[in-house]
């Protein structure tokens, strides 16, 4: 076998986007003729993959795959550019591979599927990408649950949960999904998000137009409505009765969320 020089390799690399692996094996395969090397790349679909990687996948699966004890539960997103893509049995296909490799190894596995990754990008003609990756582990009596919101499953949650039932895991993995939390409780959300919030709400004329002394009170009311009822799980009105908070429907069957990951394919 021809031995290829890096910088060749790097050509190589620069004019067509393709893997470093898959630009030595072409020119090994074509013994280090460039147009060969080229022309070997666009017939495996990897050229021009930098070009693809730079484009948006709002499409695409979540899927996940829990223990049926509850003990383990992981999670990925796999997106591509289009809905007849994110539908093609070959797409499907590195999404279970890829989910795989992350309950096998946990996050980080994906990575040593990029060169198939790119060669599949490649063959389909859009940027395929692993949009994101969580596996979870239960501790100290927890459960993990995991929803994904159908039919196209471009929405899903990872949840781990003390006490309460499966259904209730359920529910709130459901909740997780529509309302897009970003903390579980206020002693989560971190002091400068607090206050940055408290300066911009003080400084709306909703708030400059009433008397300086009732001021404070307004803004600590607009903080619990607007930021925590809005970013703070517990905090947030119960889409299963709206009547009830999170932190209610949790606490009537003791039950507490330990952790929770949100994926979401989107423009």
């Amino acid at each position: 076998m021809a031995e290829i020089a890096a910088a060749l390799v790097k050509e190589l690399r620069d004019q067509t986007g393709a893997p470093m692996m898959d630009c030595k094996r072409a020119l090994q395969e074509t013994n280090g003729d460039m147009e060969g090397a080229v022309r070997v790349l666009r017939e495996k679909g990897v050229a021009g993959a930098a070009k693809r990687a730079e484009r948006e996948t709002p499409e695409g699966k979540v899927g996940y795959r829990l223990a049926e004890d509850g003990k383990r539960g992981t999670m990925v997103a796999v997106g591509g550019e289009t809905e007849p893509v994110s539908n093609n049995d070959e797409f499907l296909a590195f999404a279970k591979k890829v989910l795989e490799a992350v309950e096998r190894s946990g996050p980080g596995a994906e990575k040593d599927l990029e060169d198939e990754r790119a060669q599949l990008a490649g063959k389909l003609g859009e940027n395929i990408a692993v949009a994101g990756a969580a596996r979870f582990e239960a501790v100290d009596g927890g459960r993990v649950a995991a929803y994904a919101h159908p039919p196209r499953n471009k929405i899903g949650v990872l949840l781990q949960l003390r006490g309460g039932s499966d259904e209730l895991a359920r529910k709130v993995a459901m909740h997780i999904a529509a309302m897009r939390p970003e903390w579980i409780g206020r002693d989560d959300v971190p002091a400068e998000d607090v206050e940055r919030e408290r300066q911009i709400f003080g400084a709306t004329d909703e708030v400059q137009s009433k008397p300086e002394q009732a001021r404070e009170k307004i803004v600590e009311g607009m903080l619990n409505k607007r930021f925590f009822g809005a970013s703070v799980l517990i905090d947030q009105d119960w889409i299963h009765d709206s009547s009830k908070k999170v932190g209610q429907a949790l606490a009537e069957e003791g039950a507490e969320v330990l952790e929770f990951e949100r994926f979401e394919l989107s423009a």
